[in-house]
């Protein structure tokens, strides 16, 4: 089961994720995609470590997510992706666009339950250069790709989930 968690920055999706994979009653997996490129990121990192069950298994994979998942993803597991808004700025800048289309065929195939955090970017101004429209549409059109695949999908805001799309299988 594939369930897609959007919102805003802090609006709590990635808490919400977090508590989804702790109620799964499955081993859980965190897959996190951020690079500590700088002290304030590296801040941001340990704050998402340090709220992390010690049972979790982490592994941290900043491009090839679709290989990560296929290692990661297991019947009896719960993989939480966090998040694909990074993710997706880590391909972009490595040009690695071909990831783009190895996640979404990987996803359909992927034993487990599978949390998958992303930003909704939309809701904002244009932004004034090339790439940072580039990544607001390239997000856009990855969250919509993710959602068609999904058999959930939730927006988080104000730490309020709502339910945006539930599959049969859910």
């Amino acid at each position: 089961m594939i369930e897609l968690i959007i919102g805003g920055a802090r609006s709590g999706k990635s808490a919400h994720a977090e508590r989804q994979a702790l109620d799964s009653g499955l081993r859980v997996t965190y897959l996190a995609t951020a690079q500590a490129l700088d002290e304030e990121m590296a801040q941001r990192i340990a704050h998402h470590r340090a709220r992390r069950p010690a049972g979790w298994h982490s592994v941290e994979e900043p491009v090839a997510l679709a290989g990560a998942l296929a290692r990661a993803t297991a019947p009896e597991r719960c993989v939480l992706v966090d998040c694909l808004t990074l993710w997706l700025s880590n391909v972009l800048l490595a040009g690695r666009d071909g990831e783009i289309e190895k996640l979404l065929e990987t996803l359909p195939a992927l034993p487990g339950r599978l949390l998958l955090v992303s930003n909704e970017v939309g809701w904002s101004i244009v932004p004034e250069n090339a790439l940072a429209r580039r990544f607001r549409d390239e997000q856009g059109r990855l969250n919509q790709r993710v959602a068609a695949l999904a058999d959930r999908v939730t927006l988080v805001a104000a730490g309020l989930p709502l339910v945006l799309k539930q599959g049969a299988s859910s």
